[in-house]
């Protein structure tokens, strides 16, 4: 793969238009754009990024947390920017040069596709379909689709979600740039070669996107002609992943501590375990200099002194590794090559983040009840999609928007469309829902 083919403007469904622009904005940055001013980006406000939303304390969402993943990703692709032209003297003056801007776009969708209620919301699409009340549709879907359901992946959501022409909307979806989109395809294969850990990067329907877009962009194929299909990443996939391992990892610590779940100096312990005992001491002399006394604020200061160290630290992984990248022959994310005492201290925020913090009992208690209210939606709008000739299933699917095709004649296509509507769903709306079709709560006039 080559930097200069890898990075093109050339955008999904508009591959042949040439418009006149009449602002000074890049289409790097158009893309930006259209991902923050649309309705499913706006959305993100209401899903549940760890801790429940939101209480007297206020959290991180999905949404806040997909905007400081793409400040920390606009800062990698600088970063890499600067020292691989330095490098390479052929890629200055070119589109390479809006790495940053590229990575941070990416940045922004890459949470796009995720359910409500997280990572329980996807584990109740996938299980209801594999152990539960839709397991008995198999004979009936082909096994692409089974497959790609059984799987279902908040990543390929988002490239579904990004890509798909919706019952009418025009191909290409949002129409943003390939090397975008190419850059939030975390896992650049199909659901049938998702193995143990079930990740894929694109339902079977937006497999021709993707195999379009990895052609013009040079993405290397990695599997043969008769086995399922798989890709290198692009490269810039590795500083997305980057960001995102950074900024959840550690926001999550200070969520945390201001839910006293972490106390001040088990965080001042973990944050600081990140640098020399010079470095540490410099940090806490700054901290006294600036005359910060709030608990919450030191951790705000200690926090942003580890994402710079870890920014960097990636940055510099990547730009040592671009031969074997740009080969599609490097592995693990770049969070794992970074310098031992870093790893150390990532290493021992993830087994506290794990221990105290994804099992304490608010956390587990919003798996709990959201796996229970997508459970039940799932089980409620897919019965509905098989059975589209009962009363209550007509009731129930005049619910769905008309963008979503839920009254086509082929099954597979009602029940992706049920898919597509639960999983753009907020938490709030999902728990509304939930509540009114079971006769929970009645709407207020």
């Amino acid at each position: 793969m080559n930097w200069l083919q890898l990075i093109s403007n050339k955008r999904l469904g508009q591959e042949e238009r040439h418009s006149l622009r009449h602002d000074d904005r890049s289409e790097f940055k158009r893309d930006s754009d259209r991902l923050i001013f649309s309705a499913p980006f706006r959305r993100l406000q209401n899903k549940t990024q760890v801790f429940p939303l939101p209480g007297s304390v206020f959290v991180h969402n999905r949404l806040t947390h997909s905007l400081e993943v793409s400040t920390v990703g606009m800062s990698l692709g600088n970063d890499v920017c600067r020292m691989l032209c330095e490098r390479h003297s052929e890629l200055r003056g070119t589109l390479f040069e809006e790495i940053g801007t590229i990575v941070s776009s990416a940045c922004l969708a890459h949470d796009m596709g995720n359910p409500p209620f997280g990572h329980s919301g996807e584990k109740a699409i996938q299980a209801f379909f594999s152990e539960g009340a839709g397991e008995h549709l198999r004979g009936c879907l082909s096994p692409q689709f089974w497959s790609d359901i059984t799987h279902f992946e908040g990543n390929a959501n988002a490239f579904r979600l990004l890509t798909h022409r919706f019952n009418g909307r025009r191909e290409g979806g949002f129409v943003l740039t390939y090397s975008m989109l190419a850059s939030i395809v975390k896992y650049p294969h199909s659901s049938l070669a998702a193995g143990k850990k079930g990740k894929f990067g694109f339902f079977a329907t937006e497999r021709e996107y993707y195999e379009r877009i990895a052609s013009d962009l040079g993405i290397r194929r990695l599997s043969a002609p008769d086995e399922p299909l798989r890709y290198a990443r692009h490269p810039l996939v590795w500083l997305v992943e980057a960001a995102d391992d950074i900024c959840y990892e550690i926001m999550d610590l200070e969520d945390a501590h201001k839910l006293k779940i972490l106390s001040y100096a088990e965080i001042e312990q973990l944050l600081l375990g990140f640098f020399d005992e010079e470095t540490q001491q410099h940090i806490r002399q700054r901290i006294i200099d600036e005359q910060i006394t709030d608990d919450n604020e030191k951790v705000v200061y200690m926090r942003s002194c580890v994402i710079g160290i870890l920014e960097k630290e990636c940055a510099q992984v990547f730009v040592e590794n671009e031969e074997s990248i740009l080969k599609g022959e490097f592995e693990e994310s770049l969070i794992k090559h970074i310098s031992e005492r870093q790893l150390k201290a990532y290493k021992q925020c993830s087994e506290v983040s794990v221990n105290k913090i994804y099992n304490s009992k608010p956390v587990l208690d919003v798996e709990l009840s959201g796996y229970k209210i997508m459970a039940t939606l799932m089980e409620q709008m897919v019965q509905a999609a098989v059975n589209p000739w009962r009363f209550y299933s007509r009731q129930l699917l005049q619910r769905v928007s008309s963008q979503y095709d839920i009254g086509s004649d082929d099954l597979e296509t009602r029940i992706m469309a049920v898919v597509d509507y639960i999983s753009g769903m907020t938490d709030i709306y999902a728990l509304d829902v939930y509540q009114k079709i079971n006769g929970i709560s009645l709407p207020i006039v």
